[in-house]
């Protein structure tokens, strides 16, 4: 992280984040400040750096504004751990659900996989060249050597019949003779084995068997060797990639995570994985292509080269030095003013459970402990009907900035449609060009889209950007559908067609309410 981010001023962060995100200066500001601040405070010795929190965030604002993509968009910036969570999926402590806690194990989840995925980068070219060996091992299989000498058998038992004894009108004692001895030669073999003669040439070999090590061996060595650089060659052609084999993968049985009364039965979940592994049930054979093959064997050895212990260790350094929880919907647990019950009888012990996670404590995970005391929390909530302040004021203390993000219009939809790197318009014309339909949006099409969607939003409810979504898809849904049968073809997206398939729809409020 501090290469990435260490030329990386705010102003920069900002630019960074203006490619996907329109508008929203404050918030985008916030998360840039409390980003270089991490950077600064990896800097400082560790005696100081200890005593310097993250400073948490608190976005308000209506939906689809932009607040859980400019905090995605943040992370990956950052190369930072990364999770998003609803507060509404959590209960409090002795009811049935998911305890807070839980979001850092996924957080820690989210790490591992991270760090796993670098490390398996790092040592993807070693992986590689163990995976082709191991398809050559199955493709020209090692001929098998014949041992020069039979296996020495065990010792004979014969039976030989059976005795009883009676002493003076006891109970009897009956049992069976046996016979124990070691065989001859001549009794070692069995149907259909040819027994060498004995004598001097007792330990000569068959003429038609290859000694290992004699001539013959070598000739098949070299054959054998020859035989395995052409498949080789044609291994890396790719003119095997249709071909089938039967390989043996690693089949770890998945238990579903168990969660009761709060609580979350990890450690019995790893428990039970590796009961099943040591009792066999983790090996399982399957035919497939040689592709496959090929990707199955190079995650495994990939799997085998990576130390599991320095993946744990680094993800979860990362995870408390730049980790970032974004918990949405924090709103919805705020307690109103007349604090009724009912179903606001457990919001404010979530809450109160959910405070000493973001002040900083030690949840125990499946890969070791992990300290949340400087893991970068932000909430977000609409707050159109609960206020931040409705929040209990501990928790409102551990979110010392807030930001409140602007609602959004006409002028931010017409940048919203065109501007960003994943813009819609884009997005669509790239769908539909799979199908051999090229589609192009004029300048006039986009801005009577921009504007049925703030006056839609203005009359209806209020969902921000997620609005265009609705009507791009009303707009090209018959376009979408028939795309197959009329390619390839070139359709402007014109004014007149906007009008044509979405006026009725947007002045008639009744239809409008279900489809926009």
């Amino acid at each position: 992280m501090e290469k990435n981010l260490d030329h990386l001023t705010p102003k920069e962060i900002v630019a960074e984040l203006d490619k996907y995100i329109v508008g929203q200066k404050k918030a985008k500001r916030a998360v840039a400040v409390a980003l270089r601040n991490r950077i600064r405070r990896i800097k400082l010795d560790p005696e100081t750096r200890e005593d310097i929190a993250p400073k948490n965030i608190l976005m308000i604002g209506p939906t689809g504004v932009g607040k859980t993509e400019i905090a995605r968009r943040l992370a990956r910036l950052a190369n930072s751990p990364f999770v998003k969570v609803e507060a509404t999926k959590y209960t409090e402590v002795g009811y049935v659900g998911r305890d807070v806690e839980s979001m850092i194990r996924d957080l820690m989840a989210a790490g591992v996989q991270m760090v796993k995925q670098e490390m398996q980068q790092s040592v993807n070219a070693e992986a590689k060249r163990r995976a082709e060996e191991a398809l050559l091992d199955l493709l020209v299989p090692q001929p098998k050597k014949k041992a020069r000498d039979p296996k020495t058998p065990g010792p004979v038992i014969r039976p030989m019949g059976t005795f009883s004894f009676n002493n003076g009108g006891g109970p009897g004692i009956m049992g069976t003779a046996i016979q124990v001895g070691i065989p001859m030669a001549r009794d070692m073999a069995g149907a259909g084995d040819q027994v060498p003669p004995l004598g001097e040439d007792a330990g000569e070999q068959p003429a038609n068997e290859e000694i290992p090590g004699g001539p013959g061996g070598e000739a098949a060595g070299e054959k054998f060797n020859h035989t395995r650089e052409k498949f080789r060659t044609w291994l890396r052609e790719g003119k095997l990639e249709e071909g089938t084999v039967e390989i043996t993968v690693n089949q770890n049985p998945q238990f579903p995570s168990m969660e009761m009364m709060g609580g979350s039965f990890e450690d019995l979940e790893s428990s039970l994985s590796g009961i099943a592994g040591f009792f066999g049930g983790g090996k399982k054979k399957k035919v497939v292509s040689v592709k496959r093959a090929r990707e199955i064997l190079v995650a495994e050895e990939a799997e085998k080269l990576i130390d599991r212990d320095r993946v744990s260790d680094e993800a979860r350094r990362r995870v408390e030095e730049t980790g970032i929880v974004f918990i949405d919907e924090i709103d919805k647990i705020a307690v109103r003013g007349e604090r009724g019950g009912g179903p606001d009888v457990s919001r404010e012990g979530v809450q109160r459970d959910i405070l000493p996670i973001v002040e900083g404590a030690t949840v125990n995970t499946k890969w070791g402990p992990v300290d949340t005391s400087h893991i970068l929390f932000i909430a977000a909530g609409a707050f159109n009907v609960s206020k931040p302040s409705d929040l209990i004021p501990e928790l409102q203390g551990r979110f010392p900035l807030r930001v409140e993000l602007d609602s959004l219009g006409k002028d931010e939809f017409l940048r919203i449609l065109t501007e960003p790197k994943n813009a819609l318009t884009k997005q669509y014309k790239d769908l539909l060009a799979t199908e051999q339909v090229e589609i192009n949006f004029s300048q006039e099409a986009i801005r009577r889209l921009a504007a049925l969607a703030a006056d839609v939003n203005s009359r209806l409810e209020n969902i921000g950007a997620r609005r265009l979504h609705t009507i791009m898809e009303t707009l090209l849904e018959e376009l979408s559908f028939e795309a197959p049968d009329i390619a390839p073809a070139k359709i402007a997206i014109t004014e007149d067609y906007v009008n044509e398939k979405l006026s009725n729809l947007a002045m008639d409020q009744d239809l409008g309410r279900y489809i926009l």
